[in-house]
């Protein structure tokens, strides 16, 4: 019986202590982002020149559909005097 005794006071030095749930909650929510980043661009070579690219072409159609709304003609206008 007397064996066992010095084997558990090491125990207590092996425990880890679990962060508080809000800790825990943004390490979890890190790692789900950073996993799909990697999913996300699987394959590619250079993933930043695509999210530019993308970046490029969103704002290329956000200013042809605020163009095509406000001016409707091709964006001449006439003037008479």
């Amino acid at each position: 019986m007397g064996m066992c005794l010095p084997c558990l006071g090491g125990a207590a030095d092996d425990v880890v202590v679990t962060p508080d749930p809000e800790t825990r909650r943004q390490q979890l929510a890190e790692a789900a982002e950073k996993r799909q980043k990697e999913t996300a661009y699987r394959g590619v070579k250079n993933p930043e020149a695509v999210e530019r690219k993308r970046k490029k072409q969103e704002e290329a159609e956000k200013q042809a559909m605020s163009t095509s709304v406000s001016g409707g003609g091709g964006g001449l206008k006439w003037q008479m005097g």
